[in-house]
């Protein structure tokens, strides 16, 4: 960080306009390998997750100007702040690539805990993974990663992603979740063949042809699988599941938001598993 910053108080500045255009376009995000996160609680979680910074807005009116590169502003803070509530920080942040190979070593760890000599009463744990396909709304996926980070799970996969990982209202939503969950985009039939390929049960979400959610056994590697609210999983899924699962619908409707449905099924996967471990 500079120990001397940079005072801004031009929208018009370079700085500031191509900070806007990380806000607010993907293809600036994808072309610069660069995103914004905003607020202290994001940003601590984000550089504790590995990330690089490389460079710090902070309004005037924030209490420390102290390790920021550029103070802007109260007038230029809040075109370039998405919400009032961030402490008057914003950071610039190089990206990182998402795969599935980064979850080898969480996934390598997790398998050796799994003794298959043990009881069912002292076995360990098997991977927990909640996987969105086609998923379209930000928020809905942001919100998905804080059900993921509470409950514990192994990781977020997004198969066929129409919104990028670094969208900041995903980041908003997530409140910082997409920094502690390791999450990671691909294919959907490159998921499928990496989760065959570690012995991990497929459930897909869906009404028809399917079993109570609590009736399934989610005490071994799970990933249960989800797709967009408008259309459902595709027959790619269907085909791939180990079994078919739902939620009791006993209202007029038949659906949920895709984040609720993820927070019921994950949080059962941690009932069942806090059972197993009695």
């Amino acid at each position: 960080m500079s120990s001397d910053p940079q005072y801004i108080t031009s929208t018009q500045n370079p700085k500031i306009k191509h900070l806007l255009a990380l806000h607010e376009k993907s293809s600036e995000r994808r072309k610069s390998g660069l995103f914004v996160v905003e607020g202290r609680r994001e940003l601590e979680h984000c550089i504790a997750a590995g990330y690089e910074v490389e460079s710090v807005f902070k309004s005037a009116s924030a209490a420390s100007a102290a390790d920021a590169d550029f103070i802007v502003s109260p007038h230029v803070y809040e075109r370039i702040a998405y919400r009032g509530t961030t402490e008057g920080i914003i950071a610039v942040v190089k990206a990182k690539k998402h795969s599935l190979e980064n979850l080898l070593p969480a996934l390598a760890r997790l398998e050796e805990t799994l003794d298959p000599s043990r009881t069912r009463e002292g076995a360990g744990e098997g991977p927990l993974f909640i996987v969105l396909e086609s998923v379209e709304k930000p928020g809905n996926l942001g919100a998905v990663l804080r059900s993921a980070d509470a409950a514990g799970a192994t990781a977020v996969i997004v198969c066929d992603p129409l919104t990028d990982l670094y969208n900041p209202n995903l980041i908003r939503a997530s409140i910082g979740a997409c920094f502690t969950v390791p999450t990671v985009a691909c294919s959907s039939e490159d998921c499928i063949r990496f989760l065959k390929d570690h012995s991990v049960q497929i459930l897909t979400a869906q009404l028809q042809d399917s079993e109570l959610y609590y009736d399934t056994d989610m005490t071994g590697p799970t990933a249960i699988v989800m797709g967009s609210e408008s259309t459902g999983l595709t027959d790619l899924w269907r085909q791939a599941a180990d079994a078919h699962i739902r939620i009791p619908m006993l209202g007029r409707l038949d659906s949920l938001n895709v984040s609720v449905s993820a927070a019921i099924l994950l949080f059962e996967a941690v009932r069942q598993r806090r059972i197993m471990g009695k």
